[in-house]
């Protein structure tokens, strides 16, 4: 059956195209080097596996499909991708030609589009040993779900662009954190987790934003166990057939310990959902950059504010439980609708001291959350 010549392969358009959109996010988009815009696609007896990698992060998986004949060709990922994306809801035949062209058929379409080589794909390292730590999908899910949001976006704090993943032992338990900030808030998040104590989490480790939404969509996917390994600077993750390798960020992470207050004592307890449909209301009059709002709190409410010079002004009452002192803080109003839409709890705690200190966000059901938010001055 596998005869020589050129690679031939006949698949579902379902599959095909799943393949093609899960490594559109990969592809290097600013082609500083021209092959890093194309998918490496190989046919062997099982299959076929595509790769897509920024030299960053990379991820290859395994599809089915009825190998003619076996080969590998690259060829543009967007373009690919666009063409399988509008073809009918047939069977494609795809073949790789003389002078790396390839011709795509289905139905009564046939497009013929100029390749790239394989032999100039960067290579792609493949795990030898098999040392992977097992986490369920729904608990990094949960995870990466509720700190992801925090990641800085500035690309001078370059240790801040990634969630920090550390591995410790408190007291009796021992638990998976997971940290991320931008240095104006900070969400963090544990769970109770075993895992075998000789593993790279215990010194703490960086995952770099791509490779962490690469992470996200797979522990969107379904439920099965995602594994996660290590090897030279980088983290491996499998999931069924696929696997992403990411470089990790290298840079000290900042000590969160000291970012977070520990004399927070006045405490207001908030209805989840009306704090965030109030915050959305009052936002819209906000500074569009900084999305500044003034939250005071008296004996049992509080009151969301905004103004701009150039719309005009907005403020809201909610009834609140809280017994402290009167207060008025300016904050980020962003930065609170993150964290709370991101929780399911139905009620939040907003943990205060004076001002000009920053607040802790807490669900009031769910001891392993936190998120510290700096104030502003408005």
């Amino acid at each position: 059956m596998f005869t020589g010549g050129a690679m031939h392969f006949t698949v579902e358009k379902e599959n095909f195209l799943k393949a093609l959109s899960r490594v559109q996010g990969i592809v290097e988009k600013r082609n500083t080097i021209p092959i890093l815009a194309n998918v490496l696609i190989e046919a062997d007896e099982k299959g076929i596996s595509i790769t897509a990698t920024d030299l960053e992060v990379g991820m290859k998986a395994f599809y089915p499909a009825k190998v003619d004949k076996i080969g590998k060709i690259t060829v543009s990922a967007k373009k690919l991708y666009e063409i399988t994306k509008e073809l009918p809801e047939k069977e494609i035949s795809f073949k790789a030609k003389e002078n790396c062209w390839v011709e795509i058929k289905c139905g009564k379409a046939i497009f013929n589009i100029v390749g790239l080589s394989a032999d100039e794909f960067p290579y792609f390292p493949y795990p030898e040993k098999d040392n992977f730590l097992t986490i369920k999908s729904n608990i990094i899910k949960e995870m990466i779900d509720k700190t992801y949001f925090s990641i800085s976006t500035d690309e001078t704090k370059y240790n801040l662009n990634g969630i920090y993943f550390k591995y410790e032992k408190i007291g009796e338990e021992s638990k998976l954190i997971l940290i991320a900030t931008d240095g104006h808030r900070l969400s963090m998040i544990s769970k109770k987790i075993d895992l075998s104590n000789d593993n790279e989490l215990n010194k703490g480790i960086i995952f770099p934003r791509k490779g962490i939404y690469e992470l996200k969509k797979m522990s969107d996917e379904d439920e099965s166990d995602i594994k996660i390994g290590f090897m030279d600077n980088n983290a491996v993750i499998k999931k069924d057939k696929t696997i992403v390798i990411m470089r990790l960020v290298d840079g000290e992470f900042p000590d969160y310990n000291r970012v977070i207050p520990k004399q927070n004592e006045y405490i207001a307890q908030i209805d989840r959902n009306d704090f965030l449909h109030s915050l959305r209301r009052m936002s819209i009059l906000s500074n569009e950059k900084s999305k500044g709002i003034k939250i005071s709190i008296k004996n049992n409410y509080l009151e969301i504010s905004s103004s701009n010079p150039e719309f005009g002004d907005a403020r809201e009452e909610l009834e609140i439980n809280y017994s402290g002192p009167d207060l008025s803080i300016g904050y980020n109003a962003r930065y609170i609708m993150d964290v709370l839409q991101n929780q399911d709890s139905e009620k939040i705690e907003l943990h205060i001291k004076d001002n000009l200190s920053p607040g802790i966000l807490k669900a009031v059901d769910d001891s392993d959350y936190l998120a510290v938010i700096m104030p502003m001055r408005l």
